[in-house]
């Protein structure tokens, strides 16, 4: 339950169908502690929003006319402007990659209940990544038994030369999608000293979201 002292979540919606933005919005406006603060028909306006607007979180979804949903969150995260939690109706692998590398903060699909999304804005307005469970299941599966070939342009495992072995060991926890909770359990740490890790190693590696640092621990193998 949203906290009453706290203020509201502000969100801008990102969707060119104007149908399910109406829709999105009576939800998001319909939950306690959530205020939709602006609307974006296509990707160019949901930028021109987010640095007028400043909301908490951008829900993007990702085939908009003029400028592309990655390509938009590409803008907004660069510029710290908020988190973005992309909503699509596709769960394939160019989407999720695209819009993870973006900067994303969360990624799921349109046919999530009205519950779930709710609850998946307040996990990234917290700074906590999510990715739909059926999306997860992809990147396991796409990253399983290595079967997934290098990349000529993936990124070069010396990048890691700049943590510490316990930010690696976070990082790997990271990985496999673990919560700051879970991670304090399985390292034996308190959630605090996690979440200090988990900032130090995002700057470090110059990542914009937990999500990012998931995704780069599974393309190298961490």
């Amino acid at each position: 339950m949203a906290d009453a002292a706290a203020p509201p979540v502000r969100i801008l919606v990102a969707e060119d169908q104007q149908a399910v933005r109406a829709g999105l919005v009576l939800i998001l406006r319909s939950a306690a502690g959530l205020a939709v603060v602006g609307e974006a028909a296509d990707g160019e306006e949901a930028v021109r929003l987010a640095r007028e607007l400043r909301p908490d979180v951008v829900l993007m979804d990702v085939q908009m006319p003029k400028l592309d949903g990655v390509a938009a969150t590409r803008l907004i995260t660069a510029e710290r402007l908020a988190d973005v939690l992309v909503l699509t109706t596709f769960d394939l692998d160019a989407y999720v990659f695209g819009a993870l590398r973006a900067g994303a903060a969360g990624f799921l699909l349109k046919n999530t209940e009205a519950t779930a999304l709710v609850e998946a804005v307040r996990t990234v307005a917290r700074g906590e990544g999510l990715i739909a469970p059926a999306v997860t299941r992809r990147l396991i599966a796409e990253f399983a038994g290595g079967r997934r070939a290098p990349s000529p342009d993936g990124p070069d495992p010396a990048v890691l030369d700049v943590l510490t072995r316990r930010e690696r060991e976070v990082l790997a926890c990271l990985g496999q999608g673990m919560s700051n909770a879970e991670v304090a359990a399985r390292l034996d740490m308190a959630e605090a000293t996690v979440k200090t890790h988990v900032s130090r190693l995002l700057a470090k590696l110059e990542l914009r979201s937990r999500v990012q640092a998931a995704v780069l621990a599974q393309e190298l193998g961490v």
